[in-house]
């Protein structure tokens, strides 16, 4: 879940305070977005690579498990 929530919430972040310096300095403007949206592809990683690992750990057995039956699903 925390996974997910972040890089959302650090996506909006970037998104508002790229809209912001748009906004003080607006021949800037095409830097601020190249930056912002280099930024914004690095923070949706963090929540590719927490999809791969949910996956991981829902569908990947786990060596040793069959030995532990109340463990088993």
């Amino acid at each position: 879940m925390l996974g997910v929530i972040f890089p959302a919430f650090s996506i909006g972040w970037i998104g508002s305070k790229a809209m912001e310096a748009i906004g003080r300095n607006p021949e800037a403007s095409g830097g601020i977005m190249t930056s912002m949206i280099l930024v914004a592809a690095l923070a949706e990683a963090i929540a590719i690579y927490a999809l791969v690992v949910a996956l991981a750990i829902k569908f990947v057995p786990v060596p040793g498990l069959e030995a532990l039956p109340s463990l088993t699903p």
